[in-house]
């Protein structure tokens, strides 16, 4: 007894010791420990930054739409997922173009993910004893190779389950905390017109009548773009993933830098690509405080975030609709008589500033839809034969090599090179000088332009040797214009031109000077006949004006980056030089041999038409080498201080036919429509929030 006394003596002794150790020497660090909470952040989503064009006005916006989503917390399973997952499929239609998806798919990894997901037992079995000591991220890439066929190609033939293969996919895409947008008011890849791709107003209320009962998900008010002015300017304004699509993975580095989610919705083209950094939101955070197994006490908004930054565009959005909308209308008449004229482009300047004013692009789709398109971004990405256009830089690049001002050649004298056919004008009109050259079109004066350029002697009948080095010369020339080279555009995917090195250059060269070989974008058009019309520089073409605070109403905030005008050079001419070119271009609408004296009626527009040989192309259906023509057209407005400058382009047109006047009459339109807006402006000041420029304003 005396022992067994002693016994119970010492275990509450020990007892007490060990509770003297628990709440005095550690009763501080235990208590931290029992009352443990972690704070974790949820994002969601918040608008992006709008757009306004150059007067203030919204050209896109944001609107408001309701979404489903899941978010995957600290004690979430995958038994969990599955669960919910069922509940949510018997509530909502999940898209059929995700399941022909996940159905079709080559490597199947969201099907067999989803079956290891749902048969743990079975994903057990199919590993070996000695493979249990690999790595669980090992263990799991030999289940997924090791998933059996019969199973796979049960859950194709199964409906029901693609859908949770679906929705189990969407529910791991994200981390912790992380939002992910199962379903909402927006197609989730385009496709407006599908009933399934988009979340019903049902829907809607079956699952937030039956959300108490689903853990992970949530009903959140997510957005939308929405375009104020329809399809105008859409190709060049680009778009924005859908939040199934997420990050792009070819700038996956530049988003995780700055901390985007993987189902962030990004802008995937063009305007929205470009600025994705100033557009993209400060998203929404709420902060979920937890206990140690991982169950939430608390919630609270701990940043209220707000939408991108707003971008001030170059673009007159009423101008760019009257542009678009002649486009397609002369479109329609070309096509009526040149079956290959499938497109046509229009590109107006601020001159001094580099503003683009308008870019439209029209397409036909003859073969597939027989639809008109929006072919906008074609301005700056596809590039033609440009023809007579560019004889206003053959000329200047003429007098920097040593041609002088007043300088005439006969035009009714071909040019006479061994063993060539001659080379000749179109309509031979006597002497020429610079001038008239332009007036005319004189293809001859060109021809020995060029000679001057590459300073070889014209013999008559005998050969001209002109060289590569002579090509890259006069190349290097034009380069001075914009002709051949970036413009700089704010925009991506930006074309240069071509340029092939030929292996013979001969009369080749007097080719390029009259703008028969090396192929020009639209947009470098309209810079070239820029650096005439603002007296030689060369001015990179700009579509953002402007960065902006936003603010809770449909107007600018504070200025935050205004990215002003660059030039790019200066061309090596002199002011008497460039203003005989001007003269000339004048002598084009207004002179009596002027060849868009038809033109222009009434309004001050100098310009230079241009007519060139070219081959229509279309390998999927089978047609080759069409002989057909490109009729442009460049100009500025008016012709003393010039306001705008512009360019047409209305490729694969037939000869002897009207759509060779496509190009003028467009250009004609395209100028009433500029000078009437110009004129509701000024009568009506409250229509624009800010002044036309001009060349006073600019300095």
């Amino acid at each position: 007894m005396n022992i067994f006394f002693f016994c119970v003596f010492l275990i509450f002794t020990l007892l007490i010791v060990r509770l003297g150790v628990v709440q005095i020497v550690k009763g501080e660090e235990y208590t931290k420990e029992v009352t443990r909470t972690e704070a974790n952040i949820s994002s969601y989503p918040a608008p992006r930054g709008k757009m306004y064009d150059r007067y203030g006005r919204v050209v896109v916006d944001n609107v408001s739409v309701p979404a489903i989503t899941y978010t995957v917390e600290k004690n979430t399973k995958t038994k969990d997922k599955l669960v919910t997952a069922k509940k949510l499929a018997a509530l909502i239609q999940v898209e059929q173009d995700a399941v022909a998806f996940t159905a079709g798919q080559k490597s199947e990894r969201d099907i067999r993910d989803y079956w290891l997901a749902s048969h743990e037992e079975e994903a057990k079995a199919l590993l070996k004893d000695s493979e249990l000591k690999k790595s669980g991220k090992d263990q799991y890439k030999l289940q997924v190779e090791r998933v059996p066929d019969a199973e796979i190609a049960r859950i194709k033939s199964s409906p029901e389950e693609l859908e949770l293969a679906v929705l189990y996919k969407r529910f791991s895409a994200g981390y912790q905390y992380e939002p992910q947008v199962i379903k909402s008011q927006i197609p989730t890849a385009g496709k407006a017109a599908e009933a399934s791709s988009m979340l019903t107003n049902d829907e809607l209320a079956r699952v937030s009548e039956n959300i108490e009962s689903m853990p992970g998900i949530n009903i959140i008010t997510d957005w939308n773009r929405q375009y104020a002015y329809g399809n105008t300017l859409q190709s060049v304004l680009g778009g924005v993933t859908t939040a199934t699509q997420g990050i792009l993975d070819e700038r996956k580095s530049f988003y995780q830098a700055r901390g985007y989610a993987r189902n962030d919705r990004v802008g995937k083209s063009r305007l929205e690509y470009q600025y994705e950094e100033y557009l993209n939101p400060k998203k929404a955070k709420v902060e979920f405080v937890t206990d140690k197994n991982g169950n939430t006490l608390t919630e609270r908004l701990a940043d209220p975030g707000r939408r991108g930054l707003d971008l001030q565009l170059t673009f007159d959005a009423e101008l760019q609709q009257e542009v678009e909308k002649i486009l397609e209308e002369e479109l329609k008449k070309a096509i009526a008589v040149s079956p290959y004229a499938d497109r046509a482009f229009a590109v107006m300047m601020d001159p001094y500033q580099g503003d683009v004013l308008a870019m439209a692009g029209k397409g036909y789709d003859r073969y597939n839809s027989k639809k008109y398109y929006d072919f906008s971004y074609g301005a700056y990405t596809t590039q033609y034969e440009m023809g007579s256009a560019v004889k206003g830089a053959t000329i200047l690049a003429g007098f920097q090599e040593g041609l002088k001002p007043g300088t005439s050649f006969n035009d009714n004298i071909p040019i006479l090179l061994k063993n060539t056919p001659p080379k000749k004008s179109l309509h031979p009109s006597g002497w020429v000088d610079d001038r008239t050259a332009l007036e005319v079109s004189s293809n001859v004066y060109m021809f020995r332009t060029a000679m001057e350029i590459a300073d070889i002697p014209y013999v008559p009948n005998g050969s001209f040797p002109a060289g590569p080095d002579d090509l890259l010369k006069i190349r290097n020339l034009y380069d001075q214009f914009g002709l051949g080279v970036k413009t700089g555009i704010d925009l991506p995917g930006e074309a240069d031109g071509q340029r092939s090195n030929p292996d013979t250059v001969g009369g080749l060269l007097l080719n390029v000077a009259i703008g028969q070989y090396d192929t020009y974008t639209p947009l470098q058009m309209a810079q070239y006949i820029s650096v005439i019309a603002n007296g030689g520089y060369r001015i990179e073409p700009r579509v953002v004006k402007s960065i902006h605070e936003p603010l809770n109403e449909n107007k600018l905030g504070p200025l935050i980056i205004e990215r002003e005008p660059e030039i790019l050079n200066a061309i090596d001419n002199t002011p008497d030089e460039i203003a005989r070119i001007k003269e000339g271009m004048t002598m084009v609408t207004k002179g009596s041999r002027g060849t868009a004296r038809a033109y222009f009626q009434g309004m001050d527009v100098a310009g230079k038409t241009g007519t060139t040989e070219s081959f229509y192309t279309n390998i999927e259906q089978g047609i080759k080498l069409k002989e057909v023509s490109n009729v442009t057209f460049v100009g500025f407005y008016p012709a003393e201080q010039p306001k705008v400058a512009f360019s047409v382009t209305v490729p694969g047109v037939r000869e002897k036919t009207s759509a060779t006047a496509a190009s003028r009459i467009i250009g004609d339109r395209i100028m009433k429509a500029y000078v009437k807006l110009e004129k509701e402006y000024e009568n009506k000041p409250d229509k624009a929030q800010v002044k036309l420029s001009s060349p006073a304003d600019s300095g």
